[in-house]
């Protein structure tokens, strides 16, 4: 056995626990120290077991091999002795019979109590965003760069103030435990964020992560069934991931590529997780509140009980994308909003609200504004203003699977286009 028998998401779902329970037992203070240690666990786990057999319990076998490089880094660095010898009987040995590095309730705790200082409110927002989905979701600097569209530079910028910020927040008389009402809605932001990712993929080896997505659904859950994490806003997202969570099995056809919502199989949707949704978002309505999850939620609620495409109640859908941009106003919310137009009103009513919108220059040179306006003009009989924007979509698509599904799309419309 060697370590491509393992899960794909072995490697990334062990960083953020390693780190967790790490910064549980010796102090966020050493973040830096852990995730170096951390990832020279992994890069040596890659390394040995391509020779020798995988360990019984592979976790404990990293928490073991990055528990003693990040003792002796604190050694050599540091000599934090105190915290040494105050954990000095966890570190084990790595011929260690115990292969237990901590119980389910102490990791689980320790997951949540970083992803709260992760998004600690005292720090801007994108440093929130780049700090958890760097330390706790195994992301790489490109993929964090691609999904917030900034540079790789910029998110080396962001870390390292991050960093800097949690390393002064982490001394003695500073607050070491930041989960408040006041962080619930950061954290909800990268778990957004982190479905998302693995809804639809920017990596080019796939389309849909369903390991991004089901680690952001334990995380949620984790949150929502914490005192601080059940609120309506957690229930609402709960309730959006399930909903897109139930449809997993239809988004990719037997090559691995996507299938669009009017072409998948609703016999394959899974209706348990559609009844959980529904739950979720019941649970969600109670309060005062209303969020762009509750919103968002909603929509796919109308996705997931339709019938079929043709059948969906597309007004409902513009209604709910009118009160999701009225909570969160988006360019990109109003164009998810002009392609539901398209369907409940026609295109024509959709081309000109989007002619009267002042897009963001980042959304201007994406793939989904080129798209759908190709769409739209398609619909619309402008063939000529159609093929140009696919052009445009194909060549700024960011993975060949979103570029297949494209250029599936040009080639369907201009098949109706001959045929016509």
């Amino acid at each position: 056995m060697n370590p491509g028998s393992l899960p794909e998401h072995f490697f990334r779902h062990e960083s953020g626990r390693l780190v967790a329970v790490l910064s549980g037992r010796v102090g966020v203070g050493h973040l830096e120290l852990i995730e170096d240690a951390v990832q020279s666990a992994l890069l040596t786990a890659v390394e040995t077991w391509k020779s020798a057999p995988i360990p019984e319990n592979p976790s404990a076998w990293l928490y073991r091999v990055a528990w003693n490089r990040l003792v002796g880094d604190l050694r050599q660095r540091t000599r934090r002795l105190a915290i040494l010898e105050k954990h000095s009987g966890t570190a084990f040995p790595l011929s260690s019979v115990d292969p237990e590095i901590a119980s389910e309730k102490e990791i689980a705790d320790d997951l949540l109590h970083m992803l709260f200082f992760c998004c600690d409110p005292t720090m801007p927002v994108e440093s929130q965003l780049v700090l958890s989905l760097k330390t706790l979701c195994g992301w790489d600097v490109r993929e964090i760069g691609l999904r917030l569209f900034i540079t790789e530079e910029n998110v080396y910028k962001r870390l390292s103030r991050a960093r800097s910020h949690l390393k002064a927040r982490s001394r003695p008389g500073a607050s070491s435990h930041p989960a408040d009402p006041d962080s619930v809605a950061g954290v909800l932001r990268v778990l957004y964020l982190l479905f998302s990712e693995g809804y639809l993929s920017i990596r080019l080896d796939f389309a849909v992560r369903n390991d991004l997505c089901l680690e952001a659904l334990r995380l949620t859950d984790l949150l929502a069934r914490s005192s601080v994490g059940a609120t309506p806003e957690t229930a609402a997202l709960m309730a959006l991931m399930h909903f897109h969570q139930a449809r997993s099995s239809s988004r990719v056809d037997g090559s691995g590529g996507l299938v669009l919502l009017e072409d998948q199989d609703r016999s394959l949707w899974n209706r348990d997780l559609i009844q959980r949704g529904l739950g979720w978002l019941e649970l969600s309505a109670r309060g005062e509140t209303y969020s762009r999850y509750h919103a968002e939620a909603a929509i796919a609620a109308e996705h997931s009980l339709a019938p079929s495409f043709s059948q969906t109640d597309w007004g409902k859908i513009v209604h709910q994308y009118d009160l999701l941009i009225s909570v969160e106003p988006s360019a990109l919310h109003e164009l998810n909003r002009a392609v539901a137009m398209a369907e409940a009103t026609g295109s024509a009513a959709a081309l000109a609200r989007l002619e009267n919108a002042l897009p963001p220059s980042w959304l201007v040179l994406s793939y989904q504004w080129f798209a759908v306006l190709a769409d739209l003009h398609f619909r619309n009989g402008a063939q000529d203003l159609g093929n140009r924007y696919f052009l445009k979509a194909l060549e700024s698509a960011p993975s060949p699977a979103i570029k297949d599904l494209l250029s599936r799309r040009l080639a369907s419309y201009a098949g109706k286009t001959k045929a016509e």
